[in-house]
């Protein structure tokens, strides 16, 4: 009898446990916004991203902004509930800190995604056409190189294919002269002097370039030319200092 008493004072002690119930509905909380969040991750990255109707596109960012806007509100709600009781072990509030982190960093890119989409859309009278979007640069392991990837957009009128090919040179020194290397020149991705373009929306050109030895880089030159009924020409120049700056 003295056993089953003892027993049972033991799970009255656990069952109130100071902080039992909120340190399991932060772990639950915790669990379940990353979970979402890596699902959503997985689903890009195996393709569902690029969808041929960019209005649709719109419609799921806009869905998946508002889902994690309120979930960012729901997880600072419980942060700031778990500070205060102060009875949450450290390991399971500072998950919950970094979950918000984590839904700061994606909807702002979230945000980023949708400014890209609307500008294909509804683009200024000074922007329509053939564009070179954008060109980044992410160090590699390797020593001088990185990884590269360019967009070219066409703004405005997208009911038909834009086609031609786009020139990529870099711009630097090389024993105190000026050097101009293509970029076929450093990327074994690259085969050609222009890299052939079809897209009606948008495209990506991507790979991996390597710096020679002594070259010191300064910018960055694309030219793309379309061919056909849509012919035009769009260039811009990348300061090589802006692209590698983070």
């Amino acid at each position: 009898m003295s056993q089953d008493r003892k027993r049972a004072q033991e799970y009255v002690v656990i069952r109130h446990r100071p902080g039992y119930r909120l340190r399991r509905t932060a772990i639950l909380l915790v669990f379940s916004v990353v979970a979402a969040v890596a699902g959503y991750a997985t689903g890009l990255a195996q393709g569902g991203f690029r969808f041929s109707n960019v209005e649709a596109s719109n419609d799921v960012l806009e869905e998946e902004l508002d889902t994690l806007r309120e979930d960012y509100t729901e997880a600072r709600q419980q942060v700031i509930n778990l500070d205060r009781g102060r009875a949450i072990d450290e390991q399971a509030l500072n998950q919950a800190r970094k979950t918000i982190v984590e839904l700061e960093t994606r909807i702002a890119s979230l945000k980023s995604d949708l400014t890209f989409y609307k500008n294909i859309m509804a683009p200024s009278e000074t922007s329509k056409g053939l564009q070179v979007d954008s060109l980044t640069l992410a160090p590699d392991r390797q020593p001088g190189a990185f990884d590269f990837k360019l967009v070219l957009t066409q703004v405005g009128n997208n009911k038909s294919y834009i086609a031609g090919v786009v020139a990529v040179n870099v711009i630097g020194l090389r024993d105190e002269e000026k050097e101009v290397i293509a970029l076929r020149d450093l990327s074994q991705d690259i085969e050609d002097l222009g890299v052939k373009f079809r897209f009606r929306y948008f495209q990506d050109v991507e790979g991996l370039l390597v710096l020679p030895d002594g070259f010191e880089p300064l910018e960055v030159q694309v030219v793309a030319q379309a061919e056909g009924r849509k012919s035009s020409q769009a260039e811009r120049t990348f300061d090589w200092d802006d692209l590698t700056e983070n």
